[in-house]
């Protein structure tokens, strides 16, 4: 009897030897695994391998620089009529009085210089008198307004930390539509967060938005807290400053606007040179040329600019410049419209002299104007 039992364990033990290997190695063979629905493969753990088309590079490469921005200021509420009621004073006091409250709002920035400057939108730090700033790396500190420029909606603030991770900057002119894009940003107060997209269109204006408009247009979604946040390309260069987005009930419809770097550097140079951006001015108000005004008045059809109105003792007006003149040259560059009609006089110094060449009663005539200085906010050129 012992002998039998002694049997019995060792076939069980061996059996049961065999079906461990088996389930560990060839499990498809066992029977009560046959009825699987599908048979996978599963590879070893660890040994993952980067996924095709990942951004998580560009990622890792730009986050870092890209911040959160709270802001807040003071507000009064409207002084309340019956604060000058004797009756209801009697009774209610100074609760009349309107009280300050203070109102916060949230936005992004990006961090452009180990020095601490920090790019973002005018926007989102106007009129506030605290900004708090809070890195990717959980480090908050204070800041404080450099310069900004409502006519870019654009703004550079400063903080005073070490070991800061600057954005690499990227080239915008070589941007092209179809481009994979990636907005970062901190939408809606839930922290930052990366969208994906692509290039939508470039070079769009006329969407009066801003003064000066030269937007990227993408299809990343770019929410409320995204402003002022960083656009970069695939490999995690900076391209843009996302702006704006066109939206009916004010989140995104898979269209956003973003500034492109380019005009983004140059604005954020002269603001830390300068504390503000100088841009020219002539000082007149003009129209674009639609098929039916050139057609009416036998206006050039290939580009120009109707002059509406001139300032008086403006610039324009001591050059000669008259209402009903086309605007067809600046220093040689032909006028394609208002928008770049506007970008190429802003870009003239003050106190340079320009040529300008203007159609009157169907004749050219070359003018000479000295360039003004564009006063701030100013919506006509």
């Amino acid at each position: 009897m012992r002998r039998l039992w002694l049997i019995f364990s060792q076939t069980a033990t061996v059996s049961l030897a065999i079906l461990f290997v088996v389930a560990a190695l060839k499990p498809e063979l066992l029977p009560w695994r046959g009825n699987a629905v599908v048979t996978l493969q599963a590879s070893p753990a660890g040994t993952a391998a980067p996924m095709v088309g990942s951004y998580s590079g560009a990622v890792k490469k730009a986050t870092p620089s890209v911040v959160n921005i709270y802001t807040s200021k003071e507000i009064v509420a409207p002084r309340n009529p019956l604060m000058d009621d004797p009756m209801f004073r009697r009774f209610f006091g100074d609760r009349l009085d309107a009280q300050p409250q203070r109102a916060s709002s949230l936005g992004s920035g990006v961090i452009v210089s180990p020095q601490g400057y920090i790019l973002t939108n005018h926007h989102v730090v106007e009129a506030a008198d605290e900004i708090e700033v809070a890195l990717s790396d959980g480090r908050k500190t204070a800041a404080r307004i450099v310069g900004t420029d409502p006519d870019t909606d654009l703004a550079v603030v400063k903080i005073d930390l070490k070991d800061l991770p600057a954005i690499t900057f990227g080239h915008a002119e070589q941007v092209q539509v179809g481009d994979v894009v990636l907005a970062i940003g901190n939408p809606f107060g839930v922290g930052q967060t990366v969208t994906s997209g692509i290039v939508s269109a470039l070079g769009r204006s006329h969407l009066g938005i801003n003064t000066f408009e030269d937007f990227i247009q993408t299809d990343a979604a770019i929410n409320p807290g995204n402003s002022g946040g960083a656009l970069v390309d695939a490999s995690g260069n900076l391209i843009g400053v996302n702006s704006a987005i066109y939206s009916r009930t004010g989140s995104s419809s898979g269209i956003g606007f973003a500034i492109p770097v380019s005009l983004a550097k140059q604005v954020m140079e002269q603001i830390i040179l300068h504390g503000s951006v100088v841009r020219g001015w002539i000082g007149v108000e003009v129209q674009e040329i639609t098929p039916e005004l050139a057609e009416s008045f036998n206006l050039p059809k290939n580009g120009g600019v109707i002059i509406a109105g001139v300032l008086n003792g403006g610039p324009a007006d001591r050059a000669g410049i008259k209402p009903g003149d086309v605007l067809a040259e600046i220093n040689g560059n032909l006028i394609a419209d208002s928008a770049a009609m506007l970008n190429q006089i802003a870009v003239l110094p003050p106190g340079k002299v320009a040529a300008l060449k203007v159609i009157r009663n169907q004749k050219p005539s070359q003018l000479q104007v000295t360039i003004g200085k564009r006063p701030k906010m100013q919506q006509s050129e």
